[in-house]
């Protein structure tokens, strides 16, 4: 095992601290915050459509190494504060990375969980919600406020 050293430790916890300042955020990518790494953070944990999460994971160079299934959901994203659209995305994958402190490891995730892991993903690759609509004029929506 080799580590990453500090800067990635402190990368990892810019992208929690940045996630756990804006309400029901699931996960952010680090081009989100400036930062040219190919690495994002994700925690589903306590997400109404995740019983079972993984717990706040810090991927880094995720790689997607299969998937299963395929299902259109409703995603929003910090990139794109006013919107939401639908996106087709597997339905379960597994991705294998490694851990800020530069470990090895995989993950198999399903439903809302494994749309969070591919959307962050895709901020890595320069990758946007409105680049996977399938129609701009009838996919994207403007985003409900909660007041």
């Amino acid at each position: 095992m080799r580590s990453f050293g500090a800067a990635i430790g402190r990368l990892a916890r810019d992208l929690e601290d940045t996630a756990r300042s804006y309400p029901r955020t699931t996960g952010i990518a680090a081009p989100q915050v400036g930062q040219l790494w190919r690495a994002c953070f994700v925690d589903c944990t306590g997400h109404p459509k995740v019983p079972h999460a993984h717990g706040p994971m810090v991927m880094v160079n995720p790689v997607l190494v299969r998937q299963e299934g395929a299902e259109v959901g409703r995603e929003g994203c910090l990139s794109l504060p006013d919107i939401t659209a639908n996106v087709e995305r597997p339905v379960a994958v597994t991705v294998r990375y490694r851990d800020a402190r530069g470990e090895h490891r995989h993950v198999r995730a399903e439903g809302f969980e494994a749309r969070v892991i591919l959307h962050e993903m895709d901020h890595l690759d320069g990758v946007l919600i409105l680049d996977r609509v399938r129609s701009l004029a009838l996919d994207v929506f403007p985003r409900r406020r909660r007041g």
